[in-house]
């Protein structure tokens, strides 16, 4: 058990971490916005895939699946980029360290679960119809992609307020 922890669980995490702090860094936006712009990434590829692989109203049904599934995480990032009046601080940092603190405790079951089961979700679905197994891989990877993800953000360190200060990025700090 203390492998799993050591050579799967903790550097997940501390590459969540790591993508959260280069999130904050890079946008200077609070680190809750990454989550859905992955969400929308993961989506767009899938689209993308989708117009490669399927025709008529198979396409039209997946383009509208992929709409419908894309809405919540481009609101969330809307509100997010043009603000909606709350700034990263102390308080929100503190709140999110809490949180993650008690997700790292307290649900490190669960996020081997979802990665055993991401593992395992393209080979479970055998669908004779082309059209129904185009559609079911594609709900494959948008779940491989996203919800491990969002399972490791959750658990993950945040990062400090002042690292996506955009005052500071422009300046070159040494040592």
């Amino acid at each position: 058990m203390n492998w799993i922890n050591r050579y799967i669980d903790h550097p997940l995490l501390d590459g969540a971490a790591a993508s959260l702090r280069k999130w904050h860094a890079y946008t200077g936006l609070r680190p809750a916005g990454l989550e859905p712009a992955w969400n929308i990434l993961v989506l767009f590829f899938v689209l993308v895939m989708s117009g490669r692989f399927l025709q008529g109203y198979a396409l039209i049904l997946s383009v509208a699946a992929i709409i419908m599934l894309a809405l919540p995480s481009a609101a969330r990032l809307v509100s997010e980029l043009w603000g909606d009046g709350k700034t990263y601080g102390a308080r929100e940092y503190k709140a999110l360290r809490a949180r993650a603190l008690s997700n790292r405790e307290t649900q490190w079951t669960l996020r081997l679960m979802v990665l055993i089961a991401a593992a395992c979700l393209p080979f479970f679905a055998h669908i004779t119809d082309p059209t129904g197994a185009a559609f079911m891989l594609g709900a494959s990877l948008w779940f491989v992609l996203t919800v491990p993800f969002k399972v490791y953000l959750d658990a993950a360190e945040p990062p400090t307020p002042g690292s996506g200060d955009r005052a500071f990025r422009g300046q070159i700090q040494f040592g």
